[in-house]
């Protein structure tokens, strides 16, 4: 569960993590969330018609300097690639990454629409079931690199349940 809170969206976001597609990618999310490193995160690439993303628990907390969220991880190492065939939908979670299929760490991004083009090339972790209206109030970046302006939307409170 994901309390969201900021100028544009308020509210709680439930994603069922998909244990069964990437075993060792949701190990980490479950790990990183269970230690409290998302909490205060905020939401530094948000794209209109595409994605939110979140999770640079080494740079983006809420406080710091905003011009580094997003080029962070975690002390975790980063993860080797667990692709399916699981499409990017609506409300799909997907693990952030670098050109390397193999480095993602802790961010993560939730799809606005369907962004097929992805399929098979990021690692697919979970997927809303619950407070998408949530999702789609979160504080939108610049129309190409989805910078933020100003105060973004972030993690208040991000736990893990059964």
């Amino acid at each position: 569960m994901i309390e969201v809170e900021g100028e544009g969206a308020n509210g709680v976001i439930t994603i069922d993590l998909l244990e069964e597609i990437a075993p060792n990618h949701v190990a980490q999310i479950v790990a990183l969330a269970s230690d409290g490193q998302y909490d205060g995160v905020v939401f530094h690439r948000v794209i209109e018609g595409f994605m939110a993303q979140t999770g640079d628990v080494a740079n983006g907390r809420m406080g710091m300097d905003m011009r580094y969220a997003g080029m962070g991880g975690s002390d975790k190492p980063d993860l080797k690639a667990e692709f399916s065939d699981v499409p990017f939908d609506r409300g799909v979670v997907g693990m952030a990454r670098s050109q390397s299929p193999d480095s993602a760490n802790s961010q993560f991004f939730i799809m606005f629409d369907e962004g097929h083009f992805l399929n098979g090339q990021y690692t697919v972790v979970g997927r809303v079931t619950g407070g998408m209206d949530v999702v789609d109030a979160i504080k939108r970046g610049h129309r190409q690199s989805g910078a933020i302006t100003g105060k973004p939307d972030m993690m208040k409170k991000v736990t893990v349940t059964e």
